[in-house]
């Protein structure tokens, strides 16, 4: 919903807070229900339900029969500001109402295609790939000092063999977030760091603690608390991130079979100037 409007609902809710009778029960709900006329124009109940489904999670605090009441001021309200316009709409407003349906219309078929049916056995073999019955993933517990020069984490590795503590060190001299835990940072697996610094961990035995690493944020020296073997989930745990997934893929592979079937001319745009999509005064006519 537009935040032009927000304000003018926030006044119908006030008044219907005051004035609104008791919702009536009805066993069922016809979208097409007329609920008001405007010199003409019709307001019905799935014009409400739409206002309803777009309106910020704040607004679950407010009981439906005040929702309801207030929704319907508000769309009497823009109806009457929308026969009051005389003239063309701005540019502006052209290109948003004609992006909307194309986003609305789109989404329609994103739903339509998503909502196929999903291949049991197919979910399941995505399962056995990306959890494979074998000896799970390790995990490492490491921390480490982050620090600018080689110069300044070879002299950290002299203090430890001296017996200084690591994450006194982390807290006096790092400069990642993790100083004040000691350098500390938690558990990760194979991908979740950058590659040098993983294979450094991977590497050490548990207590040990590294030469000097070097990564594009600057040089480390780490040390490896423990490790532990990554439990494979059980399938029903992950059945709605595959799922999540299939219906990703089904429609990504829609789109580029879409593609495929198009015709799909893209002008030139090396001449212009990316800072243009920021300037909304060549909306303005």
């Amino acid at each position: 919903m537009p935040a032009t409007f927000r304000p003018i609902l926030a006044a119908a809710f006030a008044a219907a807070m005051a004035l609104s009778p008791a919702a009536k029960a009805q066993e069922t709900a016809d979208p097409s229900e007329v609920l008001a006329t405007v010199n003409g124009t019709e307001i019905t109940l799935g014009h409400v339900i739409a206002v309803r489904a777009d309106l910020p999670r704040q607004y679950d605090q407010f009981p439906p029969a005040l929702l309801f009441e207030g929704i319907i001021d508000q769309l009497i309200q823009q109806t009457l500001l929308q026969q009051s316009f005389e003239g063309e709409l701005s540019l502006q407003s052209q290109i948003l109402l004609e992006n909307e349906e194309r986003a609305v219309t789109a989404g329609e078929v994103i739903s339509e295609v998503m909502a196929g049916g999903l291949d049991e056995d197919a979910l399941k073999a995505a399962y056995e790939e990306q959890y494979p019955d074998e000896a799970g993933e390790t995990e490492y517990r490491a921390s480490h000092i982050l620090v600018e020069t080689e110069e300044e984490a070879q002299d950290l590795v002299t203090q430890l063999e001296d017996g200084a503590d690591f994450a006194a060190l982390a807290r006096e001299h790092s400069t990642g977030p993790s100083a004040p835990s000691g350098g500390d940072l938690g558990w990760f697996g194979e991908g979740d760091m950058v590659q040098p610094f993983f294979e450094a961990v991977a590497a050490l035995e548990p207590g040990g603690v590294s030469g000097p690493v070097e990564t594009q944020f600057g040089w480390h020296v780490v040390t490896l608390a423990e490790t532990r073997e990554k439990e494979r989930p059980e399938f029903e745990t992950v059945r709605d991130e595959l799922a999540s997934q299939a219906r990703e893929q089904m429609l990504t592979a829609h789109v580029e079979k879409l593609s495929e079937d198009a015709q799909i001319d893209r002008a030139d745009i090396s001449g212009i100037n990316p800072e243009a999509i920021n300037d909304t005064s060549l909306l303005e006519n």
